[in-house]
């Protein structure tokens, strides 16, 4: 069973469960065994981390063909507290992961450089930042980051975990109506704090403390870059995940599951 969902990310530790913690993960299966009446185990296609928010995340969950998939929705919003909302539940091919099925993954990251900082309705999801930001020059260090490349400078590594991924998009949008900057951030596949240390990149080179050059300089370093400052997480959220036709899921999976290297 696919499920789409979004949680307001503020007062949870991240998706992953952890002990003696309030996480995403650990809400939805605690709540769903109880209203199933199964014992509810969640893959989830991007393991957000503390304070980030979704507006578009996916999980799925093997459950028997007597389950109410139909109803789950309504049900569940009976129970679930309100900062986490499950909107849709449907069968979905055996071959469906909501990880490793999936072709690409849409984040987007708001920032407020106006003088009064972020408005007050937005400011649990944007980021108020106290200087002027330059998007031309952003987006122009943006540029230089596409592609696929080994990106352990911008990520926290993880033992055994491959850091090279296909930035597909990275691009900064100003809002004419309030001025917000929007960066529009897509790949395949990220690993840990990569978005946001990419943001944190790109805010220097903002504000004018870094070339636009900086930025894609870094992809030479065989380990993280101790310059790049990691954006807050809340002005941080999962927007989208994009999956194949049913047709293609486990030749996907297949493909995502490999370790990658640069050619």
């Amino acid at each position: 069973m696919r499920l789409d969902l979004g949680y307001d990310g503020t007062e949870f530790s991240g998706w992953a469960r952890q002990p003696s913690r309030r996480t995403v993960c650990g809400v939805l299966e605690d709540t769903m065994s109880m209203v199933l009446r199964e014992d509810v185990v969640l893959t989830v296609a991007g393991r957000t981390d503390a304070g980030v928010h979704a507006s578009g995340q996916v999980a799925h969950v093997d459950l028997p063909s007597t389950a109410d998939v139909a109803g789950l929705p309504k049900r569940l919003a009976r129970v679930l507290p309100a900062d986490v909302r499950v909107f849709s539940a449907r069968v979905v091919p055996f071959a469906f992961d909501a990880r490793f099925s999936a072709l690409r993954r849409h984040y987007e990251y708001r920032v407020a450089d106006a003088d009064f900082g972020a408005h007050p309705l937005r400011r649990l999801d944007t980021l108020a930042w106290p200087r002027p930001l330059d998007v031309d020059a952003m987006n122009r260090a943006a540029a230089l980051l596409l592609g696929e490349h080994d990106f352990c400078a911008f990520c926290k590594r993880r033992e055994g975990a491959t850091t090279i991924r296909e930035l597909q998009r990275l691009e900064l949008v100003r809002s004419s109506a309030d001025g917000v900057v929007t960066a529009f951030v897509s790949a395949d596949a990220f690993c840990h704090s990569m978005v946001r240390s990419l943001i944190g990149a790109l805010l220097a080179v903002g504000e004018g403390r870094k070339a636009v050059e900086w930025p894609s300089s870094l992809l030479s370093l065989s380990g993280r870059a101790s310059g790049v400052a990691v954006a807050p997480a809340h002005g941080l959220s999962l927007v989208r995940v994009d999956f194949p036709a049913d047709s293609e899921l486990a030749a996907r999976a297949e493909v995502t599951r490999r370790v990658r290297t640069l050619s």
